[in-house]
């Protein structure tokens, strides 16, 4: 099969298209024929050395697949051959065939193209888990979403308003901050003019915002602090911006703050199986009806990984960015 690997590691030009044998499904597993694989910033890392595979996951880029099982490993009950999915894997992505456990996939709606659906598990898994399972967002609180228009941004910016909550979102341009609106941002904030922290106190008189979602980090986080209402949360998923911070413990004593975050590759196929079908029970019937859907900015060949890296690190895109077979 083809795939792509990174030579060493490096800028996007290290990512090569190789032969490779096609995996096979061991106990548990499914081999998906890859329609379409999405691009994510963990992949980026990977390219660079600094995000290495977990143990026994394969040193192939990519997290998040859909198309069409192949062969069925032994024990497998809940699936079949011909059967359209999408799942998330801890590596591998990039590649013309999958090796992935039954557990972390989810069959495809009806109606939902290829495309879409292999931009759906690790933006969906990773809000899901974040934003609502440990960030606790439910109707009618307020939710500040940082990278509106980023893969994650925009997945979290859709669920949060549709289960009722309100939202801020930041971007860096006017176009970007029109498309958070669109998606159901109340306020769209650009952070190159205005400084989000002062926006959410006027909009807010002053009360602040029950949970934000950060991928930035590095000085956002004492900023964010400043934006949180009594008894709020931040759920920090990033660091764009540098893993250290330095704040002061005062205010998260007074107003009885939370701060929490997560990864998702590394978690057991257990907790990620548990997690597919509580993204089935809650988001699966919103996507299903159309009510939100991943937003793709551009699809690449497998052959121009490459250039789909470029894309992602420009910061030029709203949406996903996604490999097509």
């Amino acid at each position: 099969m083809i795939a792509i690997e990174i030579e060493q590691p490096g800028g996007p030009e290290v990512l090569r298209a190789v032969d490779r044998p096609t995996p096979q499904p061991r106990l548990g597993e499914v081999l998906v024929r890859v329609g379409a694989a999405g691009v994510n910033r963990p992949d980026m890392m990977q390219r660079l050395g600094k995000y290495p595979p977990p143990p026994g996951a394969s040193d192939i880029p990519g997290l998040e697949i859909a198309g069409t099982v192949e062969a069925l490993g032994e024990g497998v009950t809940t699936l079949r051959a011909g059967d359209r999915v999408c799942a998330l894997v801890a590596g591998g992505g990039y590649a013309e065939f999958c090796a992935v456990p039954a557990v972390q996939c989810l069959r495809i709606p009806e109606g939902l193209d290829i495309v879409s659906a292999a931009a759906i598990p690790e933006t969906f898994f990773t809000v899901w888990t974040n934003l609502f399972q440990r960030g606790a967002l439910r109707a009618e609180e307020r939710a500040l979403i940082h990278g509106g228009t980023s893969g994650i941004g925009t997945v979290a910016i859709q669920l949060a308003h549709a289960f009722g909550a309100i939202v801020f979102a930041t971007a860096g341009s006017p176009e970007k901050c029109a498309a958070c609106r669109q998606l159901g941002a109340a306020v769209a904030i650009n952070y190159n003019e205005d400084d989000f922290v002062e926006v959410v106190r006027r909009e807010t008189d002053g009360a602040g915002v029950n949970v934000i979602l950060d991928i930035i980090g590095g000085d956002y986080v004492a900023r964010n602090i400043d934006c949180l209402a009594m008894n709020g949360r931040l759920v920090q998923i990033g660091t764009q911006m540098g893993p250290r911070v330095s704040l002061s413990l005062t205010p998260i004593l007074q107003r009885r703050l939370t701060i929490t975050g997560s990864t998702l590759r590394a978690r057991t196929i257990e907790e990620k199986g548990e997690l597919a079908r509580d993204v089935e029970r809650h988001v699966w019937p919103l996507i299903a009806s159309g009510k939100v859907v991943p937003v793709i900015d551009r699809t690449y060949p497998l052959a121009e990984a490459a250039e789909a890296h470029r894309r992602l690190e420009s910061s030029a895109h709203i949406g996903k960015i996604v490999l097509v077979m």
